[in-house]
């Protein structure tokens, strides 16, 4: 006697750790590139080289990449932009992992500060969090059925179970060209530039997976002219497209991160060519979107819950196992205002760009929801009522809390909240403030972990003769509380449908004092 089973595909994080690494460097400004006058705008990615997994610890080496806008005190736009890097190593306490496992580490820029030493030299100062996981997949193995010669009664239970049914990584390219209104002037340079993704949906068709969403694109630059104007310039592009995704079926629920690839300092995603006036006026875009795709697959098992034997005895092995099943997928937003006041005290004259990023800094399950707390992390260009210092920059941070509403949820499930910033106004309220209005978006795929006592193993073996003597061959038995079908024909060793029958039974409903008739051997 064997049991059949079938293989559930899950996954899980099997070990993580969270650590923050401080920078400090000082960099000199190359010798082509003008003095510095003062500070405008900074950013910072982070870009990992190498990943180094050990026993109970893991080594992380990369880079932080960043750009400084700053001011010259040369003729023309008065505008020049740094690039550099800051190389780091760093080693993560990793309790459990080896140097097998596959350890995924992400890096996020939480604080930089570029400050001026003298006019040839700055100092930058950065604060960065690293993540790093093991994740794994696994099967539990769920017995659906037995076979064999002995005669056996087995009862089975339903369950909803969510599996794996795809974990992959893939990349997509985008390349497109936007070419500038009449009324702007032709590029003569780009001083700075900026791209980020707006929300991206996908959707499992079959043998596909089809993506959309928007790319945010904003491009600060020196005009043609006598004068060299500067412009700024914002578009928003939506992109889509299919990326062929083998075992892909309709109704998978697709659960993906996606992010743009960091770039090399020197090597932005956004050029200007010619038009075919053989004009600077066309930008082109050529970047590439990380994507780490699951995609999970619900399916109803029947899963054997117990057995018996009528003519022998039959001994099992169970083992207590944790399935999952899809608890909900849920979409929320909230919005927040705040006020911001300019830096400098010389006011503003002019906004010209603004973008944020959610920062979730808290996620607590509580009735029916997940708690979250974070804030927006804004930052704002502007004209300053300043002459020699016309360009300035503002950083502000907006707190939030919001409970994204999920029915049903307990402590022990598993979701993973995507926030994203859906909108983001900012206007001047006077010529030192300016009011911010964002709509802040989150998403998650909840999984219940569901307990369940798996039956691994099953041993038939010949009715011991004093048990076997010791079952009267006919016998009245009077039901108690708690009695069922299943565990009467258990303790007597007889089929549950012949104990149905002989006692002419239309239900398996039983009360308290009702007498059934059972006979060996039917």
């Amino acid at each position: 006697m064997e049991l059949l089973k079938k293989n559930i595909h899950m996954d899980r994080i099997a070990r993580s750790a969270v650590t923050q690494v401080t920078l400090e460097d000082d960099f000199n400004v190359p010798d082509q590139k003008p003095d510095v006058n003062g500070l405008t705008l900074e950013k910072g990615t982070v870009l990992i080289d190498e990943v180094k997994p050990g026993t109970d610890h893991v080594n992380v080496r990369g880079r932080l990449v960043f750009q400084a806008l700053y001011r010259t005190e040369e003729g023309g736009c008065g505008l020049a932009c740094l690039e550099g890097k800051v190389p780091f190593e760093e080693k993560l306490n990793l309790q459990g992992a080896a140097n097998t496992d596959h350890v995924t580490v992400e890096g996020e820029v939480e604080d930089l500060s570029i400050s001026l030493i003298n006019s040839r030299k700055l100092n930058l100062q950065s604060v960065l969090t690293l993540n790093a996981w093991v994740e794994e997949l696994y099967d539990e193995e769920a017995p659906i059925g037995i076979y064999g010669e002995e005669a056996v009664e087995y009862r089975k239970t339903p369950v909803e179970l969510t599996q794996m049914a795809i974990s992959k990584n893939d990349i997509f390219r985008i390349r497109e060209e936007i070419g500038l209104p009449g009324n702007y002037p032709n590029v003569f340079q780009i001083l700075w530039s900026s791209v980020t993704l707006g929300g991206v949906e996908f959707r499992a068709l079959s043998e596909k997976l089809q993506l959309q969403g928007e790319l945010n694109v904003f491009l600060l630059y020196e005009g043609e002219g006598e004068d060299h104007p500067i412009r700024t310039f914002e578009y928003t592009l939506p992109f889509g497209g299919m990326l062929e995704c083998h075992g892909c079926r309709e109704g998978m629920i697709p659960e993906i991160r996606c992010e743009l690839s960091p770039q090399e300092p020197g090597q932005g995603c956004l050029s200007v060519k010619p038009d075919p006036d053989g004009e600077e006026r066309n930008l082109c875009l050529d970047l590439t979107l990380n994507i780490c795709m699951k995609l999970y697959e619900e399916e109803n098992l029947e899963i054997l819950e117990d057995l018996y034997g009528v003519a022998s005895q039959v001994e099992t092995a169970v083992r207590s196992a944790s399935l999952r099943r899809l608890l909900s997928r849920v979409n929320g937003k909230t919005q927040v205002r705040d006020r911001i006041r300019a830096a400098g005290g010389d006011g503003v004259l002019q906004l010209l760009h603004s973008e944020g990023q959610v920062a979730v800094e808290d996620q607590q399950i509580v009735e029916n929801g997940i708690r979250l707390s974070g804030c927006l992390q804004l930052q704002i260009l502007y004209i300053a009522g300043n002459d020699e210092a016309p360009y300035a920059n503002v950083k502000g941070q907006v707190p939030f809390q919001y409970t994204l509403e999920v029915p049903g949820i307990a402590p022990t499930d598993v979701s993973q909240v995507r926030p994203c910033l859906e909108q983001l106004q900012v206007s001047m309220l006077d010529g030192e403030e300016m009011e911010v209005k964002a709509i802040l978006g989150f998403s998650t795929t909840v999984f219940s972990n569901v307990s369940a006592d798996l039956i691994q193993s099953v041993q038939a073996r010949p009715l011991d003769g004093a048990v076997l003597g010791a079952l009267p061959g006919m016998a009245v038995y009077l039901v108690k509380s708690g009695d069922n079908l299943w565990n009467i024909g258990k303790k007597y060793y007889l089929p549950v449908d012949a104990i149905r029958t002989m006692n002419e039974l239309q239900t398996d409903d039983l009360f308290p004092g009702q007498k059934l008739l059972l006979i060996k051997g039917q």
